[in-house]
Parts: C-alpha cells; structure tokens; sequence
C-alpha cells in the first residue's frame, strides 16, 4: 500500500463524485424532476464512508438506455465488469458480472434494504433488481466495492454489495408516460401517476410497465409486465413506507458457443423456432443432431418465465431527536420455470431415459418428434424482518440491527412430450399443456438466517473519524427430495441425492474504517473487513451441498468443508475543488487501492459436467484453496463550465489462485493462474455536453483481455464499445403537457463484432464457452409529464 503514496494519482483522469453522501434523497421520477439540470454529474461518491462507496442517480441511469437493468448501469463504474446480450441488460441467463475479481454470485444485494438474494440463474432466494422495481422508478443504485455495510441483508456479499432504491411519490400531482420504440420490434411502455400531497402526510404513486422486444439473431421476444405501488405516510413521529412489485417475465434464450481445437464455432447458436419443418429435419431418425456441429447443436427453443411478487411495509419510528428505530417486514413469492425443448439423442441423454423406460422408443415415447421439452421449475415462498436501531450520543452515531428470513424454496426437473402434431412454444409452460412423462426429482429446501450487527462512528476531532463494528452470521438449512431420482441416474455407487441439515455459524465478522478530511477538498479513507458467502441452499443445482451424487458426499462436505470468506484491505483519496483553470472549472475524483484475501474457495468437480447438467448431481463440492486480489481503481469527472464534463474511470485488478487442486487422479495446475472471465484492465469514459436544450452523451467502455480457463491456456481477446445518447426538450403542444422529452439512444455504434463475454461456466482447459456482441441498435424514447 506504500504505493498509495504516489497521490500524483490526481494527474489520471477518476471518478466522478458529488460532495454528499449517497444516501441523499430524490424523490422524484425521472421524467419530471430532471427537466432542468443544473450541472452535468455521472457519478456519485460517498464522503461520508471509510470505504468506496460510487452510486448512480435516476438521471444517468435512464440516459444509458431508458428501462436499463440498475446492474448494467453499474458498467460506467471503476472496478465493474458487466455483460449481457441484450441492450437493456434485462437477460438473465447470458448475464455476466464482476466486480473487483468477485462473481456475481458473490456479491449482496438488496432494494429498499430487502434482500435480493444471491442472483444466479436459477434462483433460490431472491430476484433481479429489474424485477424488483422497475427500472423508471428506481432513484439510485449503489456499488460498495469490496465491503458492503454490516447491516446489509445478504449471505453472499463476499466481495461488496449492490443496493437498488426505489423513488418515493412526487410532492405533486403528476401523470407521467413514456414510450421507447427501435431495433427489433422493441416497444416499452412506462406510465406512472403520482397522487401528490393527499394532506396529513399521504401520497403515493402506481406505475404500469409493458416491455416487449425481439432478440437481434433470433425470432424469439423477451416480454415483461410490470406494476409498482408504493404509500408513504409522514408524521412528526416517524416515515410508513408501503412498497408493492409484482413482475410477470417471458425470456426466449440461446445458447452459448462452444469453442474447441476440434470444432467449428458459429458467430451466434440460436434456436430454430418457430421453424418446426426445419427442426424436423434437422435431426436424425432417433432424434439426433447432426455430427458435424458437435456439442454446438441447436434445439428448437429455451426460455425462461418468471413470475414475482414483492412487498414490503417499513417503518421509521422518530423517537427522541437522536433516536431512530426502523422495522421493516418483507415478502416475496416467485413461480418459475427454464425449459429446453431439445434432441432427445444428445448430451448422455439417452441413457438418462433408459433408468426410467427401458428398451423403449424414445422417439415415439416423446411424441415422434426427435425432441423432449425439459423443464427446471423453480418456486420460492420467503419473508423476512429488519430491524435497526440509531443513536446519536455525542461524537458517537451508534448503529444495531438484527435480520431474519425464511424462505422455503424448492426445485423441480421434469421432462415433457414433444408431440410432432402439437409442438409448443417458448411462450407457454409445458405443465399447463400436458402430464410430464418424467419428473427425474424434486427438492425441498427449508432455509432460515439470522444475522446482527453493531457498528459505531465515532468522531475523534472535527476531521477525524473512526467506523467499527462487527456482524454475526447464522444460517439453518435443511434439504430433502420428496421425489428422489433414480440412483442409475446419478451414477454407479449413488443411492440418490443427499438429505440433510448443515448450520453454519459465524459470530464475528469485524470491520473497521477510518476518515481523515486532509483539507476541505480532500479525504482519506482506510479501511478493513472480513466477509463470508453462506453455503448455498439450492436443490440439485449450483454450488450447493445438495448437488452431490450421494449421501456420503454430503456428509463428507459437512463434517469438513468451509464457507467461502474474505479479508479486505482498502486505502484511499476523494478529492473535490472548485478550479480556475480556463475552461476548467472543477474537478472530482477518488482513487482507491485494494488487497483481498480470499479464502476457502468452493468448486464443482464433477467426472462428467455434460451430463450432470441434464442429470443433477455433482460428484465432488470442496474447498480448494485462496486467492489473492491487488487492484486499484482511479476514476474522476473535469468541469467544463456546466455544459461539457469528462469522467473516466480506469481499474487494474490481478486475482490469482493461490492453490492447484485434485480432479480424480489428476492435478490441476491453477496456483498462480489468473481468474477466467474478469479482465486486469477496464477503462470507461463518459463525456456529456449540453448545446441548449439538447444533451449528447458519448460513452467508451474497454474491456481487457479474459482467461477462458481455470489453467489460462486459453483466452478471449479485448473489446471496445461505443455507446451515444441524445436529448432533447420538445415544446408543449397544450399547457398540460409539461417537460416533453425526446431520447435517442444507440448501442454498439462501430458496430463492432466479437466475443463479448464467457459463459460463466470454466473448465480446467482445452475449451470455453461463449456469448457475441450484439451488433448495433438504436431506440427512440418519448416521455411527458401531465
């Protein structure tokens, strides 16, 4: 860290930052309240943290693209690395995120403080943020890269947290509609009426979104309805929050590219719906693919449907002039289901059909079709209380809480006929047609955490502060299969996948911080924090203890392994001054370096990956070692005047393993091997300027080079994207109509071709998986206020 001392750092272009902190509050939708800007901002920075806290407001959210995922926003950010295939970031299956070396499915995320779970795929205990709060309501979406808040509710926030916060209603009766249309028959659809002051306190707000958009190499369209409510009562005793999301999610999916020595890769693998002669011929007399395209075969279609609803109700009690108390209660039901209708003579899975219908035609038992629609169909039924209590005593800002959810979750793969005379579609489930011929088995996951926290500000002088405090981490999972797949299934020596309970309980989490305001321009912070990612409580599915083939497995992981935990160690300097430099007028940045211990890795390793994808169950789940993290990130924004900013955001991270580990009789050899899929080097660049009532926003994101594998023997090579937005004011038809905006945004505008990110799922060598980018699109978005 004695590299820190080269604070000549100021000379490279940083983050941008706002001079308060990023729980400052805008309570208004974006199409009313940002009309009329005073000064151009990107970011925005904590002053009042002892780590790097950079958030994202309403505005510079929307004019990525308006309706974007807050995740995908976070790629203007130092340290983020974020990639989906389609232009809003709303596609769950391609998603990729890092940050900071960490995957997505190691950070935590909430909204509104709720817990948004862990984030993968297919989801146990939570939803994406875009399903939470749409994306025209949401008021700020905040990164703590590396160490989250102790009272953040999460049980993987191993490497940072992501909060998302909704706005609340609008001090004034307001009518606001928006709609987007552009590339690929997209339409999205926004309304919101906020009812203004009702008096004695009350206001409230309802929005209505319909988004609808074709993938750019595929007839397949990605659908969403959505509706969000949310109350709130003020009163000289305290703040009442009602909050209402319900989100109904249609997805068609392509699959990723394999790439090997021995196989012609495509550019893109999507499905061939809703061609069904093509698909017919596509496959053999038994149902296969040709040979000659290998693992990268087509099936007729995938999706994902997804049904939320959230809620919560919070209240902040005002009880003295230094004394808070807030409860908030949660709930959150989720119905979903990914489906594959695929060839029935591929991937192992003939002999998975053979455990459950011996020396059958499997052509005809699947409807003489050559395919079999599968399905994973997800549900989960969780509710949850937080409750945190804040005291001001003195030089001392004290701060307690406690968090509780259950969530009953649970998993189930079952295999439908795909009936030559009747063939399906993307856009409806499979059970609602027909009885499955298979349910290969179901999970049933009972999970209950418990976590607290104590924490303490306490100001040495009127410069000088120092954060401390502690979490204590509790979990109680407890899995069965009340339908059990056939142990043949599994694989010789099984006896069907594993049941059981697994505690784990980590009482002492520390953090500590410090706050030095060198001047009134500039700040240093300190900082350290240890974390921990709960096991995963996932049935049949991902890194989780019931995942494995057998009984003895789970024992074994019980009795030995470890859960994932992180040391992290930061350092940096904001700074934020007025300049009178010629044009330059200001200047704000923030520089911070970072080093991460990180232990008790967990890994799959199974003897055939391809076939417990279909099958359900994973050989070996063990600790295998640590990695090491070094990084930095310098990101700033330069004032022009208020017409013209140039923000910039540079970051360096190198994650290493530390250790090799066992597969079978085999040594793999990754200590000292890079980590695949986060790059070392990202830049971004954000430069806005206002000509009147127009705003044009150009954007650079470059992405450095990514290993594809655990061994670095193979790699995908770097990219550079452009993105531009335009807007502008309208004049008003009718005095009814205020703030008439337009919005013209395009993505990819060099039109650039290449790999754009890793599937996510490594192999030791030889092979890597992929995802392209997508070429360029453009979308036009009109919105007014009434």
């Amino acid at each position: 860290m004695i590299v820190f001392a080269a604070s000549a750092l100021c000379l490279i272009q940083a983050n941008s930052a706002l001079a308060q902190d990023v729980a400052a509050t805008v309570t208004a939708p974006e199409g009313a309240a940002n009309a009329d800007q005073a000064s151009v901002n990107t970011v925005e920075i904590s002053s009042k943290k002892t780590r790097s806290i950079v958030a994202m407001g309403s505005t510079e959210i929307q004019k990525i693209l308006p309706g974007v995922n807050p995740l995908k926003a976070l790629q203007t950010l130092p340290g983020v690395s974020f990639q989906t295939a389609d232009p809003w970031g709303n596609n769950e299956q391609n998603l990729l995120l890092f940050v900071h070396g960490f995957n997505g499915q190691q950070l935590g995320y909430t909204m509104d403080g709720v817990p948004l779970g862990d984030q993968q795929y297919g989801n146990y205990n939570g939803l994406a943020p875009h399903r939470a709060v749409t994306s025209e309501n949401v008021r700020r979406v905040v990164l703590a890269t590396g160490a989250g808040d102790l009272g953040t509710a999460s049980t993987s926030n191993l490497g940072g947290a992501i909060e998302t916060y909704s706005s609340d209603p609008m001090a004034e009766r307001n009518f606001n509609v928006q709609q987007t249309v552009g590339s690929h028959s997209a339409s999205r659809t926004f309304v919101r009426f906020d009812t203004g002051d009702l008096g004695n306190g009350n206001s409230a707000y309802i929005s209505v979104l319909h988004h609808k958009a074709k993938a750019w190499d595929f007839d397949g369209r990605q659908s969403n309805d959505q509706v969000n409510a949310k109350f709130i009562h003020n009163s000289e005793s305290g703040k009442f929050t009602a909050f209402a999301d319900w989100s109904d999610k249609t997805e068609p999916n392509e699959d990723s590219i394999l790439h090997r020595a021995d196989l012609v890769s495509p550019y893109t693998r999507p499905f061939l719906y809703p061609d069904f002669a093509a698909a017919l011929k596509y496959l053999s007399a038994t149902g296969a693919p040709p040979a000659s395209v290998g693992p990268n075969f087509q099936n007729y279609y995938s999706d994902a449907q997804r049904t939320d609803k959230l809620a919560y109700i919070k209240y902040e009690a005002f009880l003295g002039d230094n004394l808070t108390w807030s409860n908030q209660y949660y709930y959150h039901h989720n119905d979903g289901v990914g489906v594959v209708a695929g060839p029935i003579n591929q991937a192992g899975l003939p002999g998975l059909f053979a455990v459950y219908y011996p020396n059958q035609n499997l052509k005809q038992l699947f409807g003489n079709s050559g395919y079999a629609t599968r399905t994973t169909e997800y549900n989960i039924n969780r509710d949850g209380f937080i409750s945190t209590l804040r005291l001001e005593l003195g030089d001392h800002a004290i701060e307690a809480g406690a968090w509780y959810e259950h969530n009953r979750s649970g998993t189930f793969r079952r295999w439908y006929a795909f009936d030559v005379n009747n063939p399906s579609s993307p856009y409806t489930r499979p059970g609602n047609l027909a009885q499955p011929i298979i349910t290969q088995y179901a999970s049933k996951i009972d999970n209950e955490v418990i976590q607290f926290h104590v924490q303490d500000d306490w100001k040495l002088r009127s410069d000088l502060s120092l954060q401390a405090g502690f979490k204590s981490s509790l979990q109680f999972a407890k899995g069965t299969f009340p339908i059990q797949q056939l142990p043949a299934a599994i694989g010789s020596g099984s006896t069907g996948l594993p049941e059981g309970e697994i505690d784990t309980k980590k009482w002492f989490l520390p953090q500590i911080g410090v706050r030095w305001d060198v001047s009134s321009n500039d700040q240093v912070f300190a900082n350290i924090q240890k974390n921990m990612r709960q096991f995963v409580t996932y049935g049949a599915g991902g890194l989780s203890p019931w995942s494995l083939a057998s009984q003895p497995a789970f024992k074994l992981f019980a009795d030995t392994a470890k859960p994932e935990t992180s040391l992290i160690y930061e350092l940096g300097l904001r700074d934020n001054r007025q300049l009178d430099m010629g044009p330059l007028t200001s200047f704000e940045g923030q520089i911070s370096l970072y080093h991460v211990d990180f232990s008790n890795r967990l890994l799959a390793i199974s003897s055939n990956p391809i076939i417990t994808s279909f099958v359900g169950g994973t050989t070996l789940l063990a600790n295998v070692g640590s990695v090491k993290t070094d990084g930095i990130d310098i990101a700033s924004t330069l004032h022009f005047g208020r017409d013209f900013s140039f923000y910039n955001a540079l970051s360096f991270n190198s994650s290493k393993y530390q250790n090799n580990y066992t597969s079978g009789t085999s040594l793999v050899l990754t200590a000292d091997k890079s980590i695949p899929g986060s790059p070392e080097w990202m830049n971004k660049f954000v430069a806005t300027a206002n000509f009147g009532d127009t705003e044009v926003q150009l954007s650079g994101d470059y992405v450095g080079r990514r290993y594809a594998t655990y061994t670095n023997d193979m790699s995908i090579p770097s990219y550079f994207l452009l993105g531009l937005t335009v807007t502008g004011k309208l004049p008003a038809p009718a005095s009814f109509v205020k703030n008439l905006r337009w919005t013209l945004a395009l993505t990819n505008v060099a039109d650039r071709k290449g790999i754009l990110q890793i599937n996510g799922s490594y192999v030791a060598s030889g092979s890597y998986a992929s995802y392209s980018i997508p070429p360029r699109q453009g979308f036009l978005t009109l919105k007014a206020d009434f």
